[in-house]
């Protein structure tokens, strides 16, 4: 979907194909390309002369973010933050990439982002087609900011699966967890490469900064190390949840096993017992072998289960005083 935009009173403005002849070249121009399919990048491809090994890196789901100056153009490519509900993993990022010319820019991007988004709603301040270093700059800081709110929204959704798996482990939330931290990876790595994007664009001379420029450009790299920095602490977070569960898990696993040991240690006497008498041989009181065998074997059994109900119940009767104690303690403290 490739959508055209123009600015008027500081609005964009969306307009047709057949609308571009209508205004002067020297007119600015936004190209919105989301979601596009193989037609479209062949029809960007011939259109504005673009490479195709340009096309083919922005279209990459894991190009990281670099800048390029070609012959006739600029090429920077960005990542974004991505929300799809719908999918395992729900917050990602995509390449998006922004083709720079005199008079007009080209966004590409395989998928569809809120940032994109915001920008063709007018719900970002001060953008303008007449300075398109700027324009970059403010996609850049746009992306930070939504990145902030997908880490601070994941952060709360680890919480939440926290507090469910207090009550009860299933693994559908494991697995929720383990999404979530595929996210804050992905988060994190496109941020890293982002710094990188920033420094460069600071060190070159590709874009042409005016002072207005270089302090937005300083505003964008702090909140991209807040980001970094948010990203590697929940990452840690989530993964000490993970592991922790990870022992509790283990820790109920043993106390089962105990508790099989115990039976089977207690099920062993009647066990041979049964297979004592299961011989093919002479034994005494041959006349009430018919009788005594099952009597006896009854009998242990019987013994058996009351002495596996006691000692299961003195092992809980004695986690419930230890947790007793440890309360008061706790109290007193």
């Amino acid at each position: 979907m490739i959508n055209y935009w123009i600015q008027e009173d500081n609005q964009f403005v969306k307009i047709s194909k057949d609308e571009l002849s209508q205004f002067p070249e020297s007119r600015r121009l936004w190209i919105d390309a989301r979601k596009v399919s193989r037609d479209e990048i062949l029809f960007l491809q011939n259109e504005y002369n673009l490479d195709a090994e340009l096309l083919l890196d922005v279209m990459d789901q894991d190009e990281l973010s670099r800048i390029e100056n070609w012959d006739d153009y600029v090429l920077s490519i960005m990542r974004l933050p991505v929300f799809t509900p719908n999918s395992e993993v729900t917050y990602s990022t995509a390449p998006v990439g922004a083709v720079i010319f005199p008079d007009k820019i080209i966004t590409i991007c395989w998928t569809d982002c809120e940032v994109l988004k915001d920008m063709s709603a007018n719900r970002i301040k001060d953008l303008s087609l007449m300075d398109f270093p700027a324009f970059l700059i403010r996609i850049l800081a746009r992306s930070d900011i939504m990145f902030l709110r997908y880490l601070k929204e994941i952060s709360r959704r680890v919480t939440s699966i926290q507090g469910e798996l207090h009550e009860q482990i299933e693994n559908a939330e494991l697995i929720q967890l383990l999404n979530l931290e595929k996210s804050l990876t992905y988060f994190t790595t496109s941020l890293k490469a982002n710094q990188l994007l920033l420094e460069k664009i600071r060190r070159t001379r590709i874009l042409k900064l005016d002072s207005d420029d270089q302090e937005w450009l300083d505003d964008v790299e702090i909140d991209n190390r807040q980001a970094m920095e948010m990203a590697d602490t929940y990452s840690s977070i989530t993964t000490g949840v993970m592991d922790a569960f990870a022992n509790v898990i283990s820790n109920n696993m043993n106390l089962a096993m105990k508790k099989l040991a115990v039976i089977n240690l207690v099920m062993m006497a009647p066990t041979f017992v049964t297979s004592f008498f299961g011989m093919n041989f002479k034994l005494p009181f041959d006349n009430m072998a018919g009788y005594i065998p099952v009597s006896i074997a009854t009998l242990i059994c019987f013994l058996s289960v009351m002495l596996s109900w006691w000692l299961l119940s003195f092992n809980k009767n004695a986690r419930t005083l230890k947790k007793i104690k440890k309360n008061k303690r706790k109290k007193k403290n």
